[in-house]
């Protein structure tokens, strides 16, 4: 079975074969064409930047320093407050911040009372932010007789106002009921 190479290739006809003319030409055009071929264009581009951007902020927040939840910060210091000075005092603050807030949660707004009540809640934003102030102050210079007594009357300062202002507009609906029933007759 097995043939010597040599008995074949006498058996061989020479077939002379000859190549193109412009064969050189285009195995260089050919040649060309795959050595520049265009790269495909991306479809997903758009996937790629946001897998970029979701990477980029995932290290961004894994690199942030982390704050301890066990320890507390140095820096920071406890706010005192009035309602922290005492229960007592926790007790007037939350009398009073309660009355106030349930005082301006019953105002009746319309368009009768709208300007007596926006000078009315002017005067009392006024007093909050001193209320502020005076609670820094007591961080600041620390616990005093005066500034607690200057809280404390200004949480009656402003129940008071609102108490005032809903007298006001209490007046004022009863005058305007009683004018409309002047006018119907």
């Amino acid at each position: 079975m097995s043939k010597d190479i040599r008995e074949i290739m006498k058996k061989y006809k020479n077939q002379e074969t000859s190549l193109s003319t412009n064969h050189r030409n285009k195995f260089q055009d050919r040649l060309l064409q795959e050595v520049h071929k265009q790269p495909k264009k991306r479809k997903y581009r758009w996937l790629q930047v946001a897998a970029s951007v979701v990477l980029l902020v995932s290290l961004a927040i894994n690199f942030l320093p982390k704050e301890e939840e066990g320890e507390p910060k140095v820096t920071e210091r406890a706010t005192i407050t009035l309602g922290n000075l005492s229960p007592e005092f926790k007790s007037i603050e939350d009398y009073y911040t309660n009355s106030i807030n349930y005082e301006i949660s019953n105002l009746d707004l319309n368009e009768n009372n709208k300007e007596i009540l926006d000078g009315y809640l002017a005067k009392i934003g006024e007093l909050t932010s001193e209320y502020k102030s005076l609670t820094s102050e007591l961080n600041t210079k620390g616990v005093n007789d005066e500034i607690i007594n200057a809280l404390i009357n200004n949480l009656q300062l402003r129940l008071q106002l609102l108490q005032r202002l809903k007298k006001q507009l209490n007046d004022l609906k009863k005058l305007n009921s009683t004018q409309n029933e002047t006018q119907n007759l």
